[in-house]
């Protein structure tokens, strides 16, 4: 081969390569691939053999996020007016404003489900200051992944934090508030496992090592140590020497049940219960959460319901006036609140 051929197969080969290098390059991107088997292959009668078909059909389509959602706002109003009633009464109007978002995603072997609900409410009676019937602010989110998409079991991760919205009061003492938004606050974070065959209608979350925080950022609440924190060291005359702690930390074991179930046509159960106790202080002593109610469904929009919400916290003290009219710790007691109520229902 003499220099000039040479040189045209070296021309040759740099083109060539540099048209390669220009061509589009693909990026990667989550594709779902569907393989189509073909059961037989026509022949052609002329020639006795099988045309050329090709042994598969590809179908390329981008991957979709199994995302599912809901919206859910309610008002309940009741109202209650007199005019000339002789067995006496006041005119009165509470309204319950509720509202909760889900947002679940969900494959063969992983879920993660994302909650916020809220719930605030007032009540306004004649001759009297409007007053707060509730108040709580939620937020859900627990991670879950099983190595076989047939069982019931996930290996899970839960994340709580519940707080309230506005000042709550000792009505009709308005003046000294015992709780605000932040104080308190209640967080949790804890490894655990979860059984959830019909996820729907009844979970149970077992976990022996969660963390829960208690939280009161307002220093006056703090430096009376509400709410299980460690109050103010104070003189002889009452000064502050060492402000309140703001926070309260505890290590220890958590159980979680929620149950939902139609129990007659149009009447649904909801339940939904956690326990905690604390391994370092006091264990044995069991922090009880316990809400129950049920559902009655008029129309597609008109919902009535009645409700219980029970509550245990031996670091939580009920505070009562003594002989002397001052205020003293009374201990723990059974927390409880009754709601019956019937209003409207948005699914969005």
């Amino acid at each position: 081969m003499d220099y000039k051929q040479k040189l045209w197969l070296i021309i040759a080969l740099c083109t060539f390569a540099i048209g390669f290098s220009q061509q589009p390059q693909l990026v990667a991107t989550p594709l779902e691939l569907e393989i189509k088997p073909v059961d037989s292959l026509p022949f052609d009668k002329t020639l006795m053999e099988p045309s050329l078909v090709p042994p598969t059909v590809l179908r390329l389509s981008p991957r979709r996020w199994q995302w599912k959602k809901v919206n859910k706002i309610g008002l309940d109003v009741n109202e209650v007016a007199f005019v000339n009633w002789n067995a006496g009464g006041a005119n009165a109007i509470s309204g319950l404003l509720k509202t909760e978002f889900k947002r679940i995603y969900e494959t063969n072997k992983l879920r993660w489900n994302n909650e916020l609900k809220a719930r605030y409410g007032l009540n306004e009676q004649k001759g009297r200051e409007l007053q707060k019937t509730d108040d709580h602010l939620e937020f859900n989110s627990t991670v879950g992944y099983r190595r076989d998409s047939s069982s019931a079991w996930f290996y899970s991760a839960k994340f709580n934090f519940s707080t309230q919205i506005s000042n709550g009061y000792k009505y009709p003492d308005t003046d000294n508030k015992i709780s605000t938004f932040m104080a308190p606050a209640y967080w949790y974070l804890g490894l655990g496992t979860e059984y959830g065959k019909k996820i729907k209608s009844f979970t149970l979350y077992l976990s022996p090592l969660t963390l829960k925080s208690t939280f009161v950022l307002d220093q006056e609440l703090a430096n009376s140590g509400a709410f299980g924190v460690k109050a103010a060291v104070k003189d002889a005359d009452g000064n502050i020497i060492k402000r309140g702690r703001n926070s309260r930390t505890e290590l220890g074991a958590l159980i979680t049940n929620e149950y939902n179930t139609e129990i007659f046509n149009n009447i649904k159960l909801k339940h939904k219960i956690s326990l905690y106790t604390d391994y370092l202080n006091n264990f044995g002593n069991i922090d009880i959460n316990w809400e129950l109610s049920f559902n009655f469904k008029v129309n597609k929009y008109v919902l009535a319901s009645i409700g219980s919400h029970l509550k245990y916290d031996d670091d939580v003290k009920i505070q009562k006036k003594n002989d002397a009219g001052e205020m003293v710790d009374a201990g723990s007691r059974v927390q409880w609140k009754q709601q019956l109520g019937i209003g409207v229902l948005l699914a969005l």
